[in-house]
Parts: structure tokens; sequence; C-alpha cells
């Protein structure tokens, strides 16, 4: 089941983020979305990324706004905010513009635990999204 609700939710956030999230939520409107991969060449790894958010800028560079973790049927921790901050880290020591700033956007259809809650209510950063969320209206 999760391998056809994860995928299907994965499209679902990348969408909202795309067409239905507020500018301010991730610093501007996201002109371009998809998921793609880092190279972790220190780790001998690449990373998957599920939510990529892009701007567009006046002079047509196209800043990094958001990267995301989905999860469907999994509450949400911390440890998965440190993968986010890994992840923009490898991308701004790569020069990727906007990595630096870039927000760390955790999607969960399950929840987030305590723990994540508090760090992103002390952290402008981290943005939480629920399911709820993404069907709420205007």
């Amino acid at each position: 089941m999760g391998n056809v609700l994860g995928p299907h939710f994965e499209q679902v956030c990348r969408h909202w983020t795309r067409h239905m999230a507020p500018p301010e939520l991730f610093g501007d409107y996201p002109n371009e979305v998809g998921s793609g991969t880092v190279n972790d060449a220190g780790n001998r790894i690449t990373h998957e990324v599920d939510i990529l958010a892009f701007g567009l800028d006046d002079d047509g560079r196209r800043p990094l706004l958001a990267l995301g973790e989905v999860k469907w049927g999994e509450t949400m921790n911390l440890s998965h905010v440190d993968r986010l901050r890994r992840i923009r880290a490898l991308l701004t020591a790569q020069g990727r513009y906007g990595a630096a700033t870039a927000k760390l956007a955790c999607f969960s259809g399950a929840g987030f635990a305590d723990e994540l809650v508090d760090a992103a209510g002390q952290d402008g950063s981290i943005v939480l999204v629920s399911a709820a969320d993404l069907y709420r209206r205007g």
C-alpha cells in the first residue's frame, strides 16, 4: 500500500507547493517544483529529495526556495530535518543559488513529533505541512 500512497502523496505535495502554497511560506512564489538527487561525494552516496522548489528572479536566475521530505504513513521527527540540513549544506557547498537560505519542508500524512514542532517554532527555516494543510481552503 505504501508503494502506491507514498508516491501519490509526494505528487500531491509537489502540486500543492507549486500551485497552492502561500508565497510567504517559502519566501517567494515557487516557479518550478520537482524532485531529484543530490550527490554526497564525501559519503559516496546520493540523497533523494522529494521536493525541490525553485523561484525565478528578475534576472532569470532560479534560486532554491525549499527542499522537502514527504512521508505518508510515518510521524516525522528531527532526524528528517537533520537529513534535509545535510542536503542543504551539500547544495550550498556546490554553489547552488539560494541553497543557504532554502527552507526545510516536512510534509507528513501521519503528523510530527513534538520535538520537531518545537524546533519549527524556534527555527523559521523549518516548514511543517500536514495533510490537513494540503486540503485547507483559502
